[in-house]
């Protein structure tokens, strides 16, 4: 008689790429949860921020974070050391929350003529689809057109942001409906474009993008796009 094997396991994905999770946090984020309770925009040393990943790491842990993502520019090697730092300080202090990190990335694309940066999270940085966004350099040419971008980070099963909308050379009336064209999935609602101290989103740039937000259900999303040594302030 012939033994068929068991069923394999279905394959559990990492934390850190859980999109389930991370789309029911960005349903509750509102103005008052960044910096305290959520961050997804933050730089390291590995691109350009002041911060080591595992000074980075801490801070969120003595915020009381509960979860976050590293963002640094075409790079995901802040992530593992952090990620890293994260599992050992678990280990060495079983009784302490530490907040959930998802893999995440700020990629320069190129949408109605203008530069804008997309933020990708939960994807898997292996894929390959994600190879050559992921070398520490900005892309160029037809694989720096926004369309090529949010397909790439689709394919490696992520979620993805338009940054900052109301920061570049075009309206963001103009490039929102732009990136929807795309398949974009939300956009950094919560930002302090003016640099308040202390951080606090811009009320009246808030409110412009997360109408149109509403009008094309798209996801909302807070982050101090920290370069400097707090994870409180952008610089």
């Amino acid at each position: 008689m012939t033994v068929l094997p068991a069923p394999s396991m279905a394959y559990q994905k990492p934390a850190a790429q859980d999109l389930v999770s991370l789309r029911q946090v960005f349903a509750t984020i509102d103005a008052a949860s960044c910096p305290h309770a959520f961050n997804f925009h933050m730089h390291t040393q590995h691109s350009d921020g002041q911060l080591d990943p595992q000074a980075l790491a801490q801070q969120a842990l003595d915020l009381g974070l509960k979860g976050f993502a590293i963002t640094d520019h075409h790079q995901i090697s802040g992530f593992y050391a952090a990620q890293a730092y994260l599992i050992e300080s678990q280990q060495q202090h079983p009784d302490q929350s530490v907040p959930q990190l998802w893999t995440g990335v700020e990629i320069n694309a190129t949408l109605l003529d203008v530069v804008v940066h997309i933020l990708g999270y939960g994807f898997n940085p292996h894929h390959p689809a994600m190879a050559d966004y992921l070398l520490g350099e900005a892309p160029t040419g037809a694989m720096a057109e926004a369309d090529r971008v949010v397909s790439a980070i689709h394919q490696a099963g992520g979620l993805v942001i338009l940054a900052h909308p109301a920061r570049y050379r075009k309206s963001y009336e103009e490039l929102i409906p732009a990136a929807v064209a795309i398949g974009i999935n939300g956009v950094e609602t919560y930002y302090a474009y003016g640099n308040p101290k202390p951080w606090e989103p811009s009320p009246d740039k808030t409110a412009a993008v997360q109408a149109i937000s509403q009008r094309y259900q798209l996801l909302n999303t807070c982050g101090t796009d920290t370069h400097g040594i707090s994870l409180e302030q952008r610089v």
